[in-house]
C-alpha cells in the first residue's frame, strides 16, 4: 500500500476499496480482516500519538508451514513449504529522527538508533537484535534506510512452528524495502537478509526454509543448492479442493530453552559431512555414507549418524511428494508425508529432547492424532521441532 492519510485508509477500510486486495490475501475471511485493519491503525494511532493526517502504509507478512523436507535447508537440499493465511501485520509510519521503533501488541517497544546498527550482546535472543540486524544489513547493501514508527499485531501462534519470527523477519525488511528502497529487494533477497540477521544478531543458527516461505506466498518448492540463489518454484496445489484441511496444533510447550537443541541438527550433519571433507550433507553420495557408517559412528556418535539418515531419506522424499502434487495424487502425497513424519520421529529425533521424559508433550500430540485420524489424511512435526 501506497503512503495515505489516516482518514483515508481508514475510509477505505469502511467502504470496501480495497475488498478486492483483501479476498485475494484472506479468501472468505477479507471482511474480518478489514476489521482487523481498522483495529491495527487505532492501536498504532493510540500508542503513537498520531491523529487523521498522518501518512501510514498497510503491510502484511504470513506465516508458514512445512509440507516435506525438515531439517534439509540448511544442508543445501530440497524443500516444499506453503504460506498459511495466518498473518502479521504492521501500521507504519517513516520518520526522520533516525530511529527504527517497532511496538509489537502486547510486547515491549523495539527502538533501534540507526547510527548504531552494529550487534548489541543484550539484544541476542530479543527481537529488537532481528530489527537491528536487517536495517544493519540493507545498509551495507547500499541503501540510505531511514526511521519509521511501526505498530503490529499477529495472528501467527508463537511456538506453534508457523515461523512467528520469520513472518516478523520478512515483514521488517518489506517496510523497509518498501520506504527507502522502491522496492528493488527480491523476495529471495529478503529471506537470504531475514536469515542472516537471525543469525547473526539474534544467535540462531536456522536455515532459510522459514524466511524463503514467508516471503514468496503461496505453495513453493525450493532447491537450496545454489546458497546464492535458491532455485524456487511455485505449485498449484487446492488442498481444500482435494478434500483435506491443515490443522496447526498448539503442544503449549515454550521454545524458550530449545537454542541449544536446535544448533545441534546442523552441527552433528555437518560433522558427518566433514568426514568426507565435505561442508554439508547435500554434497556426501548416500552410497559413500552408508558404506561408511561403521567409522561415521565412531568419530561422531549415533545420533549424527541417525539425523544424516534423515536428511538423506527426508531430501529424496521432496521430489516424490512435488510430483505427487503435480498429479494431483493427494493420497500419495500425504503417504510420503507420513513417511518424513516418522524419520524426524525416529531419526532426525526432533519431537522431544529426552531431557524430561515425563513432558513429551509433541510425541504425545502425535499419537494421538494418529489415533483421531485413523488412518486417514496425515500427521507430522513440522518446522524446526522439539515444541511446536
Amino acid at each position: 500500500m501506497a503512503l495515505q492519510t489516516v482518514r483515508e485508509v481508514t475510509a477505505g477500510l469502511h467502504n470496501g476499496r480495497w475488498q478486492d486486495t483483501l479476498s485475494r490475501i484472506y479468501g472468505d475471511d477479507a471482511s474480518r480482516a478489514a476489521g482487523r485493519l481498522l483495529a491495527l491503525v487505532d492501536g498504532f494511532c493510540d500508542f503513537y500519538g498520531a491523529d487523521e493526517d498522518t501518512t501510514v502504509a498497510l503491510y502484511s507478512c504470513p506465516g508458514r508451514t512445512e509440507l516435506g523436507g525438515n531439517h534439509t535447508d540448511h544442508q543445501r537440499g530440497h524443500a516444499l513449504a506453503a504460506s498459511v493465511d495466518l498473518d502479521t501485520i504492521a501500521c507504519v509510519h517513516p520518520n526522520d529522527s533516525g530511529m527504527i521503533r517497532v511496538k509489537s501488541q502486547h510486547h515491549r517497544i523495539a527502538e533501534i538508533d540507526l547510527a548504531h546498527l552494529e550487534p548489541q550482546p543484550r539484544e541476542t535472543g530479543r527481537s529488537p537484535s532481528l530489527v537491528r540486524g536487517i536495517a544493519a544489513r540493507i545498509s551495507s547493501m547500499g541503501y540510505a534506510v531511514g526511521g519509521f514508527d511501526a505498530y503490529t499485531t499477529t495472528q501467527v501462534l508463537r511456538g506453534g512452528g508457523l515461523s512467528s519470527s520469520a513472518a516478523f523477519e520478512v515483514l521488517v525488511g518489506e517496510i523497509i524495502n518498501h520506504l527507502y528502497c522502491d522496492g528493488a529487494l527480491t523476495a529471495c533477497q529478503l529471506a537470504q537478509i531475514a536469515q542472516w540477521a537471525e543469525n547473526e544478531y539474534f544467535g540462531k543458527p536456522c536455515g532459510v526454509l522459514d524466511q524463503m516461505a514467508c516471503a514468496t506466498g503461496g505453495v513453493i518448492a525450493i532447491d537450496f543448492g545454489d546458497k546464492d540463489r535458491p532455485e524456487v518454484r511455485h505449485v498449484d496445489f487446492d488442498l481444500r479442493g482435494a478434500g483435506y484441511a491443515l490443522c496447526i496444533v498448539d503442544t503449549g510447550y515454550s521454545h524458550a530453552d530449545l537454542k541449544e537443541d536446535f544448533a545441534a541438527i546442523p552441527r552433528e550433519m555437518r560433522a558427518v559431512a566433514s568426514c568426507f571433507g565435505k561442508e554439508l550433507l547435500s554434497q556426501v553420495s548416500p552410497t559413500d555414507f552408508y558404506a561408511s557408517i561403521p567409522e561415521i559412528r565412531r568419530r561422531c556418535g549415533d545420533r549424527a549418524v541417525l539425523r544424516a539418515i534423515h536428511f538423506f531419506l527426508d531430501d529424496s522424499l521432496v521430489g516424490r511428494q512435488l510430483q505427487a502434487i503435480v498429479q494431483g495424487d493427494v493420497e500419495t502425497f500425504l503417504t510420503l508425508v507420513s513417511q518424513s513424519g516418522r524419520s524426524s520421529y525416529m531419526y532426525l529425533q526432533n519431537v522431544s529432547t529426552y531431557r524430561d521424559p515425563a513432558h513429551q508433550d509433541m510425541a504425545v500430540l502425535l499419537a494421538v492424532a494418529e489415533q483421531l485420524l485413523g488412518g486417514r489424511g496425515a500427521c507430522r512435526v513440522h518446522g524446526g521441532g522439539f515444541a511446536g
